[in-house]
């Protein structure tokens, strides 16, 4: 009552409790943050509703993919973003299920998505769900990159070994023993041999019997690919080389075949440029881009295939004779099915099961008789040939039938057709010259293909012209694109 102080009175507290609540706010806090910098941070679209279905929570993915910002979906029913279908989260909220893989329309620009949607359950409570949308778009654009790295894999990987080469004829034993010799050594492989006979088969197995055999393997057909074309893509290309050049520039087949295998099919087709070049790279074991002055060293080895006279060649002045003699360093003639019948049955055997897995068959062999008829035939399309007749053979057979006889075999010996200028002559529609001269040169083609039983070298040689134009007169006429090789 003085206003004296007499003394002080202190009141103690235990504010651990509420110090360790602190503590766990603050960590709900930070994990809450860090919860949502990862969704942010996410390439995955995400969106989060409540137990209302009302938008909490959105991601950036989210709106580049739908279009949508955070004022349009947060605090939104889950519908704001459908532009076509049900809204999933709804779906789940309701059901409290997953649903997967739901193609479905989003945002203001239609955007094909297909979307994913888990329930939010916490201690036995529902307390929203989660969604992650999926761009069709890019979902199509990454397929199509595997699709294109599978064709990648497949043109980079030989397929085959000496064990699939079939036959225990003298001349295919001592052409497997020379190439089983030949991919041991670094020396570059001619192998000689008629259309169809298996040279693409010989240039695999080499590969895999040598020590570059876990490097790449790359296919080039020289004869299919355009003149224009043929040396930028062996070679590569530096930038602005020529219109359309890429930026940068491009890497060519050979650099590609680094320390592993290039091989060059129809070695034949190739132009005197085109030589020189391919001569410079089995001579100092570098090459020189188009429109480049660089020397790049490669180590790549070379195995070359020819179906025609190469010597004839060099006489007419066609063929490089250096060049020659550098791919000749270990010439391997394969010979034609005619000179090796004895192996036909094997053959047709080999060839059935691998036809069987294709066709969905379980087709057994041949009877006797279509065997004969087989060993009776010179087949001018080799190998190639036989597989094609046995194929033909098995799609005209019965499914309860599993002997391919001598009634399903098509005619091997395809005679002319009757050409009398007067039977069945009627008057012909008078058009302009050259298109009649074209309609009747794609005519003649189309009945040397039938012929030859589609043996591209074969049609180029009856016809009196190179198979490089021939593959031109294919595409120019449009006719039997399916089965270019």
């Amino acid at each position: 009552e003085t206003g004296k102080l007499f003394g002080a009175l202190a009141v103690f507290k235990d504010i651990t409790e509420l110090v360790k609540l602190a503590e766990e706010i603050t960590d709900l806090k930070e994990m809450r943050m860090m919860l949502e910098a990862i969704i942010h941070s996410s390439e995955e679209a995400i969106s989060v509703v409540d137990e209302h279905g009302n938008g909490i929570l959105i991601n950036p993915a989210y709106t580049r993919i739908t279009g949508l910002t955070e004022e349009e979906v947060i605090g939104k029913p889950a519908t704001a973003d459908i532009a076509e279908g049900e809204s999933m989260h709804m779906q789940v909220l309701k059901t409290r299920r997953p649903v997967r893989g739901v193609r479905m329309k989003v945002g203001p620009k239609n955007r094909d998505v297909v979307v994913n949607v888990a329930p939010i359950i916490v201690d036995g409570v529902l307390k929203g769900s989660v969604g992650v949308i999926h761009d069709v778009s890019e979902i199509q654009r990454l397929t199509a990159e595997l699709n294109r790295a599978r064709q990648i894999i497949r043109t980079l990987e030989a397929k085959y070994s000496f064990a699939d080469i079939i036959g225990t004829s003298e001349g295919i034993k001592v052409a497997i023993e020379q190439a089983k010799v030949a991919a041991k050594t670094p020396v570059t492989i001619l192998l000689r041999g008629e259309s169809g006979t298996g040279k693409e088969l010989f240039a695999h197995a080499i590969h895999n019997a040598s020590d570059r055999k876990y490097n790449k393997f790359i296919r080039v057909n020289c004869a299919a690919i355009p003149e224009t074309l043929l040396e930028s893509e062996l070679f590569g290309y530096e930038e602005g080389a020529f219109s359309g050049a890429k930026r940068g520039g491009k890497r060519g087949l050979f650099e590609e075949a680094n320390n592993g295998s290039i091989f060059l099919d129809e070695i034949g087709e190739l132009s005197a440029n085109t030589q020189a070049k391919l001569l410079r790279v089995l001579q100092e074991g570098e090459i020189v881009r188009v429109g480049g002055t660089k020397p790049i060293p490669i180590n790549v080895r070379v195995i070359a295939a020819t179906n025609v006279n190469l010597e004839k060649a060099i006489a007419e002045g066609t063929f490089r004779e250096d060049l020659y003699y550098r791919l000749n360093r270990m010439p391997i003639y394969i010979p034609p099915l005619r000179a090796r019948k004895e192996d036909i049955p094997a053959l047709c055997q080999h060839l059935i099961q691998k036809l069987n897995q294709d066709y969905g068959r379980n087709v057994e062999g041949v009877t006797s008789a279509a065997l004969d008829l087989l060993l009776a035939y010179d087949w001018p399309g080799n190998v190639r040939e036989l597989e094609n007749v046995l194929g033909r053979a098995m799609i005209f057979m019965k499914f309860n039938e599993v002997m391919i006889d001598v009634h399903h075999i098509p005619p091997l010996d395809i005679s002319r057709a009757d050409s009398s200028p007067h039977k069945n002559e009627k008057e012909t529609e008078i058009r302009p010259l050259e298109e009649m001269v074209e309609q009747y040169e794609a005519s003649i083609i189309k009945q040397a293909l039938r012929k030859y039983n589609n043996n591209k070298t074969a049609t180029a040689r009856a016809l009196g012209i190179s198979i490089r134009n021939l593959y031109y007169k294919l595409e120019k006429y449009n006719i039997d694109k399916n089965s270019m090789q």
